[in-house]
């Protein structure tokens, strides 16, 4: 996968591109990123890229020309059409399952803005999808698009040690994650369950199934509205409804 950054700020992306699973993405060639600074391609002589906005009102405007050249210039490079998503609030919530689909795609190009918002006509007619990772406001894109980044390039082929990591993540399989243990078995007087102790493979991954059914149900009760829940779950639920 291709990752290409447009951004006014492409020293915010070293520290972590440039670390943990991104770095070792990179190492293993299942990515490349590419962080360009959009002003470059100013046609102003001051190299400006903002402006007061029609109609007044506060900050400024991301104008049209530097990014309407910077994507042009990266899609006549490109062997792949790159998909174009803008980070703002007022995008798609970002979930999961979004990642999911992104991790598919082969170029993905981020446009990172600053000031008060972008000129219309970038949104209108370069954008592929708007993405917010959240009902709240930055000061930039450049934190968000690292945010999705880091979610997507971990479910790329090979990048985690273990295969199975991302299948059994929270909202992969609809439900939060199941708890998790490890040595020692006794910590302060504090005992993992003897059913992780056990070796019976099936009554763990049955513990964990319905440890993972129960975090949902107290934590994040809205994803069961559209998660097939089987009968033996509903019984489950009733319960724990009861109980409370």
């Amino acid at each position: 996968m291709k990752i290409d950054f447009l951004t006014l700020f492409p020293e915010m992306f070293q520290g972590v591109l440039n670390e943990s699973i991104l770095k070792k993405a990179q190492e293993k060639e299942a990515v490349q990123f590419n962080v360009i600074n959009f002003r470059q391609y100013s046609s102003n002589k001051h190299q400006n890229v903002d402006d007061y906005p029609y109609g007044g009102g506060a900050g400024m405007v991301l104008t049209p020309q530097p990014i309407f050249d910077a994507v042009e210039d990266i899609r006549s490079k490109g062997d792949t059409e790159p998909k174009v998503i803008l980070v703002c609030p007022q995008g798609e919530r970002f979930t999961q399952s979004k990642a999911e689909q992104l991790a598919k795609e082969e170029h993905l190009l981020f446009i990172c803005g600053h000031y008060e918002g972008y000129d219309e006509r970038i949104r209108e007619h370069l954008v592929t999808e708007e993405i917010s990772i959240g009902d709240f406001v930055l000061t930039g894109g450049e934190l968000a698009s690292m945010v999705i980044t880091d979610s997507v390039v971990r479910l790329l082929p090979g990048v985690l040690g273990n295969e199975d990591s991302p299948v059994l993540d929270s909202y992969s399989s609809g439900l939060l994650e199941h708890p998790h243990y490890t040595r020692p078995a006794d910590f302060r007087g504090l005992q993992v369950p003897e059913v992780l102790l056990s070796g019976n493979h099936k009554l763990i991954a049955e513990w964990r199934e319905e440890q993972s059914l129960r975090r949902t149900f107290e934590r994040r009760p809205d994803l069961l509205k559209s998660y097939p829940l089987t009968d033996k779950q509903k019984t489950l639920i009733k319960k724990w409804e009861n109980e409370n």
